[in-house]
């Protein structure tokens, strides 16, 4: 049971720190100015509003990006046991990359890499 007290007093704390920020900022706060609320861009108006809709083919970059992410997320650890586990891992993560490497293609396939 006393864990869970230590981890009530460490959420107050932690809510009463938020609270406090966020008192401190009311009362610091002079209201909003058209500068400071502009976007930045290098001294340019914007051409268009930032929530306005993005290509389709970016999606498809996106998917890209996150697969080479967890390819790196699972490679970590794998480098570390490599050596233990010996030639199996190795087969195992060449199979891993091989499928990766069919998405990539597929990707390309379909033009997702092409940017015109």
């Amino acid at each position: 049971m006393t864990a869970y007290v230590s981890i009530l007093i460490t959420a107050l704390a932690v809510g009463l720190m938020i609270a406090a920020t966020y008192g401190v900022s009311a009362l610091l706060n002079r209201g909003v100015r058209p500068a400071k609320a502009a976007p930045f861009l290098g001294g340019e108006a914007p051409r268009q509003h930032a929530m306005s809709r993005f290509h389709v083919r970016w999606y498809a970059v996106a998917l890209l990006f996150l697969a080479f992410d967890m390819e790196m997320v699972f490679m970590y650890p794998w480098a570390v046991v490599v050596a233990d586990i010996g030639l199996m891992a190795l087969i195992e993560m060449g199979m891993f990359l091989l499928i990766l490497l069919l998405g990539v293609l597929y990707a390309w396939r379909e033009g997702a890499l092409r940017w015109t």
